[in-house]
């Protein structure tokens, strides 16, 4: 009986997601879109931080330079509101030539260096920006002239460039807008994109309107609905309806191979995946010992987990720095190996085997998978006690060094240094004033990881940060596992204009080569 209401609620949807759309549409060209949350948060691009709201902000916004439409490799960032820039010889100073002609959206003006100078000194300030830490090496930035900025570093910056790219704190708002609508920009940003907010229903959808006066040109799609859509069978039942084009799919292999059998759609699987890894707090007796640390890995069979969750969902890990990830070097690997698990337990007198806690989240992402690796390690006389708990109580208490084993998954900007500085160098440490995200305790590699990111010549960069891995894989501060991929599903009616390998904002891109011929 109960399955037999929730068809019905869900066709229910559906129809009105049927008819809210002709009535709105009319002979526009509108492509719709769901996603899996009750509502945005922030559309302020230097607060958007859910993947609701980053799929917005990366259709409405430009940076200086920007990643190629399916592309989230930093090795390809390209021009985007900068038309060209330059560099000196010691990396410390960036001048960028500005497009001309530029438009923001609605009555607000051309784009100027003012407006680029505002943008990210507002990035840096923590009390306007969640990104702020990320801009710690930016001395100053400086309007040359109305189209010229030239940005001044205490230090080179590895991956500079990704800074200023069309991602995070990287984005461009106008200055006018800004500080005409206060913390009302969080609800009517104001960007260059190729789409425009034009309405916002709490808790039903965002329309989105085509900037016709798009610097690359008008879009070939007149409007995004997008329509908030938190149940799985909803938004699949809805889009075999012929209701949508586009939703935000469920990152797992079953439903990737279900999905898969609809001759009409196409599934999209691409990056950056959300690292998955085990880390090994040090601060936890008997962790503290690396022959117990090294027993851990040995236990851990991670080509099972990955069979479990799925190859093209769940592709294998093998550094600490995630699968893609500029600096990545795949040097070594932990094997699985039961027998040399429990000889190293005997060797750091436990014979018989030790007991740890792992505060774990009830999230279907996180619990199956610490299920499985509790099993693995009992083989080996590793009993891995669970305390689960709801997902921000998770969170709350492994910042409270209340976890001898968490489990993490996390998405960042794809260049070594991000993940190194964030999870294993000594000041990130979970309990200091200075706290981020690591929870290992890790602190053999900060020479190598501030090495890197002085360095001016790449290839010194790169050897430093396989260094700084080969440091943490010794010491078993971590143990990779996989990484959990972005999975959209769209019609095959909807052509993105590109081929989708990577998208920094975890959603698709539309532009204004995207077309929809249904």
């Amino acid at each position: 009986m109960k399955s037999g209401i929730r068809t019905f609620a869900a066709m229910g949807l559906a129809f009105g997601l049927l008819t809210a759309t002709q009535a709105t549409t009319a002979e526009a060209t509108t492509v719709r879109v769901a996603i899996n949350a009750s509502d945005v948060a922030n559309l302020d691009p230097h607060r958007a931080s859910s993947t609701a709201d980053k799929t917005l902000v990366g259709w409405m916004f430009n940076g200086l330079v920007r990643f190629p439409p399916g592309s989230a490799d930093p090795a390809k960032i390209e021009p985007d509101l900068a038309e060209s820039w330059a560099v000196s010889d010691d990396g410390l100073v960036w001048t960028f030539k500005l497009r001309q002609g530029v438009k923001f959206h609605g009555d607000w003006g051309e784009l100027t260096a003012e407006d680029v100078v505002y943008s990210l000194k507002r990035a840096a300030d923590k009390e306007r920006s969640s990104f702020a830490g990320t801009y710690d090496g930016f001395e100053d930035v400086v309007a040359v002239d109305p189209t010229t900025v030239r940005i001044e570093l205490s230090y080179p910056v590895p991956g500079f460039l990704g800074l200023v790219a069309n991602y995070h704190g990287g984005n461009i708002v106008s200055k006018k807008a800004a500080e005409a609508l206060g913390a009302d920009f969080n609800s009517k940003p104001v960007g260059t994109g190729p789409f425009m907010l034009a309405e916002r229903v709490t808790q039903q959808y965002v329309r989105l309107d085509a900037n016709k006066s798009y610097f690359r040109g008008a879009p070939k799609i007149d409007e995004i609905m997008y329509r908030f859509i938190p149940s799985d069978s909803s938004r699949d039942l809805a889009f075999a309806s012929g209701e949508l084009d586009l939703i935000y799919g469920k990152r797992e292999q079953r439903w990737v191979d279900t999905a898969r059998q609809n001759p009409d759609a196409i599934v999209d699987i691409f990056q950056p995946g959300e690292f998955r890894t085990i880390h090994l707090n040090q601060s936890i007796k008997p962790l503290d010992d690396l022959r117990v640390r090294k027993a851990v890995a040995h236990a851990i069979n991670v080509d099972d987990i990955v069979t479990y969750v799925g190859k093209d969902v769940g592709p294998k890990g093998c550094s600490v720095v995630p699968t893609g990830y500029l600096g990545e070097d795949c040097s070594w690997s932990y094997d699985h190996d039961v027998a040399k698990a429990k000889e190293l337990l005997a060797e750091a007198g436990h014979p018989d085997g030790i007991e740890v806690t792992a505060v774990v989240s009830s999230n279907a992402s996180q619990l199956p998978i610490m299920e499985i690796i509790q099993a693995q390690l009992a083989e080996a006389g590793i009993t891995m006690n669970m305390n689960v708990v709801d997902h921000p109580t998770y969170h709350q208490q492994i910042r409270q060094d209340a976890s001898a084993i968490t489990f993490y998954g996390a998405a960042r900007f794809p260049v070594a240094d991000s993940y190194l500085t964030q999870f294993y160098h000594s000041d990130a440490i979970v309990g200091r004033e200075t706290a981020i995200t690591n929870f290992s305790h890790c602190d053999v590699a900060d020479a190598e990881i501030e090495g890197a990111r002085k360095a001016a010549i790449e290839a010194e960069r790169m050897k430093l940060w396989a260094q700084a891995q080969q440091k943490i894989h010794d010491a078993v501060c971590a143990i990779p596992l996989f990484s959990l991929m972005q999975v959209w599903q769209r019609t095959k009616a909807l052509d993105y204009g590109y081929e989708l390998k990577g998208a920094m904002n975890l959603a698709p891109s539309i532009t204004e080569a995207t077309t929809l011929n249904r």
